[in-house]
């Protein structure tokens, strides 16, 4: 099976190739990413575990869903298409605004992603891969805030990164 390719892009977002992605990964080169969150009316916050089989981050817990655009692919397509995948979920996304990270791991891997952050509304519990998540839970936005101060190490680095950036646009855009 071929290794599946992540669209490497200059920090205008403007794509200048594609390459394998355990290569991107060793090599820290910058490309294409999405992070998901799902909400309820609750303002509760969908979270999955990443399955203990992950290549890095593995049981960490973190947005709803993250992962890698294909070439050819919106953002939105990319996010529908992996929202299926891990969570078993169809939701309309919105996309929110996007940011670069660089994060190096314990296993000689470094994430320098680009990551187009969007955001969804269901009241639906997925049905998830467990190849892919080893759990879910909903998880009230103020929750999440208090946990990531007590607990950061129990999440995922990104979702470290762009937590505090996703609230403060839900507050300023989206008046939640």
């Amino acid at each position: 099976m071929e290794e599946e390719k992540v669209v490497l892009v200059d920090l205008q977002d403007q794509q200048v190739g594609t390459m394998g992605k355990m290569e991107a990964h060793k090599k820290a080169v910058l490309h294409r990413a999405f992070s998901i969150f799902i909400l309820n009316s609750n303002r509760e916050l969908l979270l999955q575990q990443r399955a203990f089989g992950k290549y890095h981050s593995p049981g960490l817990w973190t947005n709803t869903c993250c992962s890698h655009q294909r070439e050819g692919e919106t953002n939105l397509q990319a996010g529908n298409r992996r929202l299926m995948e891990e969570m078993g979920m169809t939701v309309s996304l919105e996309e929110l605004f996007s940011f670069n990270y660089k994060a190096s791991f314990d296993n000689g891997l470094t994430e320098h992603e680009l990551d187009h952050v969007m955001v969804g509304f269901s009241e639906e519990d997925p049905k998830i891969n467990i190849k892919e998540v080893a759990a879910y839970k909903w998880m009230h936005i103020d929750a999440v805030k208090e946990d990531l101060k007590k607990s950061p190490d129990d999440y995922t680095v990104w979702f470290a990164i762009i937590f505090n950036r996703f609230c403060q646009h839900l507050e300023d855009q989206l008046k939640l």
